[in-house]
C-alpha cells in the first residue's frame, strides 16, 4: 500500500476537510488541542468542505481546514511546508481577523467566541525549547496572569518529532507520527486508534482517480521547487556574504556582507522559484500570488531566462 504525504495541502485538506473527515477530525483536534485538558471536543462543523472536483490545479488548492466546536469556537488548521518571513506575524494576522470577523454592526464583544490558530510546520519556529507542541496566548508579563484564552496559538514542529512507531504512547504521539510519515508508509500499523486507521484510508492512493494522483504528483514536485529555492538562496547568500565579510577582516563587515549575500541569494532563489514553476505549467497570477510580485515582474522574468 501507498499513501499521500499529508504535508502537501492538497492531501492535508483531503484528509482533515473533507465531508465525511468530522470524526477524524475531532478526533485529531482532541489528540493535539486538548490532550491535557478535561475539555473535548464532541462534535463540529467543517466550515467550505472540500470537494475533489473543484481541484483542477494550483489555483483551487489551498491549505488551510475551518472548523466550529461544539462550544462555538472556531480552529483554523494549516499545514505550512516552507518557513518564510512574516510567518508568525500572518498568522497572528488569521487569527486576529478570524476574531473580529465575527461581530456584525452594533452587535455586544460578548458574543465573540474564541479563535484557536492551530498550525503543523514542518521547520523549526522555537529553538529555544525541544518541545513538538508549543500554545501561545496572552499573559500578564511578570504574573502570567491570564488575560483571556479568546486567542491561543497553537504550533506543531514536525522535525522535533524523533519517535518511530514503537515508540508511540498516546493518541497525541499517533497523529503527529502520520502527519510526518504517512507518505512514507507501505501498510496500515496495528494498534493504530480507528480515526487514524480511517485517516489513512483517506489517504490511500488505491482510492485515488488519476486525476487525483497527477494533482498530488505536481504538489509534490511543486513544493520540492520552492524548498530547492531557499536551498539556493542560503547556500549562495551564506558563500557570498562571507567572502565579503572576510575581506573587511571586522565583524560588522561580516555581518553586512552575509545580509547582503543572502538577498543576493534569495533573489537568485526566487527567480529559479518562479522558472520553476512556470515550467510545471503554474499561471503568472498564481505565481505572482505565491511570491508576492506583480504580474509584469513574473512575465520579465520568463521573457529573460528565454533569451
Amino acid at each position: 500500500m501507498s499513501f499521500l504525504d499529508v504535508k502537501t495541502d492538497y492531501a492535508f485538506k483531503k484528509v482533515f476537510g473533507s465531508d465525511g473527515s468530522r470524526d477524524i477530525l475531532i478526533s485529531f483536534l482532541n489528540a493535539i488541542i486538548y490532550k491535557n485538558k478535561t475539555h473535548k471536543i464532541k462534535d463540529l462543523i467543517i466550515v467550505d468542505p472540500y470537494s475533489i472536483p473543484m481541484i483542477k490545479g494550483m489555483k483551487d488548492s489551498f491549505v488551510d481546514v475551518k472548523a466550529v466546536l461544539d462550544d462555538n469556537s472556531k480552529v483554523i488548521i494549516e499545514m505550512q511546508v516552507l518557513n518564510h518571513k512574516g510567518f508568525e506575524k500572518r498568522v497572528l494576522y488569521n487569527a486576529a481577523k478570524n476574531y473580529s470577523i465575527q461581530l456584525k454592526a452594533a452587535e455586544d464583544y460578548h458574543l465573540l467566541n474564541p479563535v484557536i490558530a492551530l498550525s503543523i510546520v514542518d521547520f523549526v519556529m522555537f529553538s529555544d525549547t525541544n518541545n513538538t507542541i508549543n500554545s501561545f496566548k496572552l499573559l500578564e508579563k511578570e504574573q502570567l496572569i491570564t488575560y483571556t484564552d479568546d486567542i491561543e496559538l497553537i504550533f506543531v514542529e514536525l522535525p522535533k518529532f524523533k519517535k518511530d512507531i514503537k515508540e508511540l504512547k498516546n493518541i497525541t504521539d499517533q497523529w503527529i507520527y502520520f502527519l510526518k510519515n504517512a507518505g512514507s508508509l507501505e501498510h496500515i500499523p496495528k494498534n493504530m486508534d480507528v480515526n487514524l486507521k480511517n485517516a489513512l484510508d483517506v489517504a490511500s492512493k488505491a482510492h485515488l482517480n488519476e486525476e487525483e494522483l497527477e494533482i498530488q504528483r505536481k504538489r509534490k514536485e511543486f513544493i520540492y521547487i520552492q524548498k530547492s529555492s531557499i536551498e539556493l538562496a542560503e547556500e549562495s547568500g551564506a558563500e557570498r556574504g562571507m567572502d565579503k565579510g572576510l575581506k573587511q577582516g571586522i565583524e560588522k563587515g561580516i555581518e553586512k556582507g552575509i545580509e547582503k549575500g543572502i538577498e543576493k541569494g534569495i533573489e537568485k532563489g526566487i527567480e529559479k522559484g518562479i522558472l520553476g514553476m512556470h515550467r510545471f505549467n503554474v499561471s503568472v497570477d498564481d505565481i505572482a500570488q505565491h511570491f508576492n510580485l506583480n504580474c509584469e515582474k513574473i512575465t520579465e522574468i520568463i521573457a529573460s531566462a528565454r533569451k
